[in-house]
């Protein structure tokens, strides 16, 4: 049977979707589908932190977790820019917050998105990494009045995901490109993106080198400098030093490019935004000695496991069952499609005891948990709830 709850919400949440703890939900729910478990004060105090330490204008990359509620509570704790990467994405944007600035960073975008997120929505901030795509704003958006932010490529090797694998020129490009820009009347931005969950700040230092590099080459004066996002989160398997390690790393980077001062600096975090601020509950659907089949998995709400490498913590949830053994095993865990490749890449340690029916709960799924979900088998679930105030 399917695994599809109620539509995904485009309004503040409704009476009794919130809950105290994770415990008083499953209590009270008894839920027989995946449940997120969104936490609203942190993901407002991970913003406000954001906006207050880095040295800049910071967007949030709303492909990270784009639910309506976590944008309203990252909206909430100061964030009022956006970086967006599809006319879907700038809709619910606009439709949320009129006032925010929704930025088009897809560095490869339809001429129709273009044109209507230009003439519907008032974007006037687009990326490119080609020519072409300097072309497709000259003829959609009429030659004028909109920030053209060139990327470019960094060198791999800190990050989980090598982005520039797919995007950014080449360094003698990208100053081809911030001269094309100047040269067709339109304002001339710089851009790089060192990859997602990056581990070392390093990288920011010797982006920015190539940034100061590309800008001395092109001799054209740039609006702004968007060091784009890849700041990490902090799992069991991963500790990435403290944000404000990174942010140190690219406040030094930038005082030596000795940019004018009404040049602006950007950033796009987000899963050091969103990661700690949801869980998921699952359900165990049946026990075979020591190995789980609950009720998602990697086609669902876990495909960080795989393509991320993120090990979350779990617990077991029984409500009115008492204190969980005292031992612990490790659990092989499937998923619940038919897929054999359905199967965490990491164990679960949990109480001997686990049986069928109960709930567990995975933390720091607030990052690329339902933005990738899909509906393989008939298994999705789209039902959230709040936790705390």
């Amino acid at each position: 049977m399917a695994t599809h709850l109620s539509s995904v919400p485009s309004a503040p949440r409704a009476a009794g979707d919130g809950f105290a703890t994770v415990d008083d939900m499953v209590a009270a729910l008894r839920p027989a589908h995946p449940v997120f478990c969104l936490r609203p004060a942190v993901l407002e105090s991970a913003a406000r932190r954001f906006v207050e330490a880095f040295p800049g204008r910071v967007l949030y990359a709303v492909k990270c977790n784009p639910h309506p509620w976590v944008l309203s509570a990252l909206h909430d704790g100061g964030v009022r820019d956006f970086d967006t990467a599809s006319l879907p994405e700038i809709e619910s944007v606009k439709g949320l917050f009129p006032g925010a600035n929704a930025y088009f960073h897809h560095p490869v975008k339809s001429r129709d998105a273009i044109r209507r997120a230009y003439r519907d929505y008032g974007v006037r901030q687009f990326t490119i990494d080609h020519p072409a795509e300097l072309e497709k704003l000259l003829d959609e958006c009429g030659g004028g009045g909109i920030e053209v932010e060139v990327r470019f490529a960094t060198p791999p090797g800190f990050a989980t995901f090598d982005l520039s694998t797919k995007f950014g020129a080449t360094p003698e490009h990208a100053v081809r490109l911030l001269r094309a820009v100047a040269d067709k009347g339109l304002t001339p931005t710089l851009a790089f993106h060192v990859g997602s969950q990056c581990t070392s700040p390093e990288a920011y230092r010797i982006a920015l080198l190539l940034a100061g590099q590309i800008l001395d080459a092109a001799e054209v004066p740039i609006a702004s400098l968007n060091v784009g996002g890849g700041f990490p989160a902090a799992y069991p398997n991963a500790a990435p030093p403290p944000l404000d390690t990174y942010f140190a790393e690219i406040a030094a980077g930038v005082r030596l490019l000795e940019l004018p001062d009404d040049c602006g600096l950007l950033c796009e975090p987000g899963r050091a935004l969103v990661a700690d601020g949801c869980s998921l509950v699952v359900q165990v659907d049946l026990r075979k000695d020591q190995v789980l089949y609950v009720n998602d998995g990697i086609f669902g709400s876990l495909s960080e496991t795989v393509h991320g490498k993120a090990d979350f913590a779990v617990r077991r949830v029984r409500p009115g069952g008492g204190a969980a053994s005292p031992n612990e095993i490790q659990f092989t865990v499937f998923g619940p499609t038919c897929d054999a490749n359905d199967r965490l890449p990491f164990t679960w340690i949990l109480p001997d005891d686990v049986r069928e029916g109960d709930w567990i709960e995975v933390s720091q799924v607030g990052a690329y948990s339902n933005a990738l979900a899909t509906h393989f088998n008939g298994f999705y679930t789209d039902k959230f709830v709040t936790i705390g105030a």
